[in-house]
């Protein structure tokens, strides 16, 4: 597993499972098997689908890691592969096999994959403009998906409470209703100490899920 990914999947596990007060150990085993694999990617989604099957405490997570698993591809076992695999017909199989997996933050991690490699600091306003051109006329998709985030770009200078407060409005049926909360208080504050990762917590709706997304991309962040 790549360093980065290996922290943010451990961070994130960790606040997950303290919070509901379960034991990861024996998932995060089985998880780890799976990521560490040296198997072609849709076994390894296999593998992992049948990981959350047995646990299935721990099901919210589901989406969020293949999203890690996906990252963990890009970091790793890609190196391993043809120089022009990602543009074969093998892996555009793959893109539409998989095109419903996963979440908005395969999006996120790819955005810091390439502000590490740039040497860049991750800003709100970057990711938008510059990741995901959310400006141009041919990426309305991509605007129509993040239209709560950038209608609400100031909250990224504000509290948590404010930006929570915003968060509990937006509908469960949007695909950032989840990411939402922890998105932009992660570009709210990419480090937060332990009094600020209380004050985040404290703040949330679904405490276990938003903690554990928070964690995970403040970890994975360089």
């Amino acid at each position: 597993m790549e360093a980065n990914v290996m922290k943010a999947f451990d961070a994130s596990l960790e606040a997950y499972a303290k919070n509901e007060n379960i034991d990861a150990a024996e998932f995060r085993a089985a998880l780890v098997t799976v990521f560490d694999a040296d198997k072609p990617f849709m076994e390894k989604v296999a593998d992992l689908d049948a990981v959350f099957d047995d646990h299935q405490r721990f099901e919210e997570l589901r989406e969020y890691y293949f999203d890690l698993l996906m990252i963990n591809f890009f970091s790793e076992d890609v190196q391993k592969l043809e120089e022009d695999y990602l543009e074969s017909e093998e892996w555009e199989a793959i893109e539409d096999e998989t095109i419903d997996r996963g979440s908005e933050l395969l999006n996120i991690l790819l955005y810091l994959k390439e502000c590490a490699d740039d040497e860049i600091e991750p800003s709100l306003d970057d990711f938008l403009k510059e990741f995901l051109l959310v400006e141009e006329d041919e990426f309305q998709d991509e605007y129509s998906i993040y239209e709560p985030v950038i209608a609400n770009q100031i909250l990224v200078d504000s509290s948590y409470a404010e930006i929570a407060k915003v968060a509990n409005t937006i509908d469960e049926e949007e695909e950032l209703s989840e990411l939402f909360y922890p998105l932009i208080s992660f570009f709210n504050e990419q480090k937060p100490n332990e009094a600020q990762v209380e004050d985040f917590k404290k703040h949330a709706a679904n405490k276990s899920l938003s903690l554990a997304l928070y964690e995970l991309m403040q970890n994975y962040n360089q």
